[in-house]
């Protein structure tokens, strides 16, 4: 398994790996770079690495009972 992408490795079409704004940062350093755009090259932890987080701290079953327990606050017109 990898647990982080370089953004010189990504793509938009891979937001389902690493969320939508780390999926964005590598299509644009991708696409800039051709053009003499400096960009600097940065990583992105994926979701893979995120769910091996949480099942090796035992947060994932935490976090779902939480959520059950938030309450959304109503909205006033």
């Amino acid at each position: 398994m990898q647990y982080i992408k370089n953004f010189s490795e990504l793509r938009n079409t891979d937001v389902a790996l690493v969320g939508g704004k780390n999926a964005s940062l590598g299509e644009m350093v991708s696409m800039l770079k051709g053009h003499g755009v400096s960009v600097p090259d940065g990583f992105a932890p994926t979701s893979q690495a995120y769910r091996y987080l949480l099942s090796a701290a035992a947060l994932r079953d935490s976090f779902a009972a939480k959520k059950l327990q938030t309450k959304r606050p109503s909205r006033k017109s």
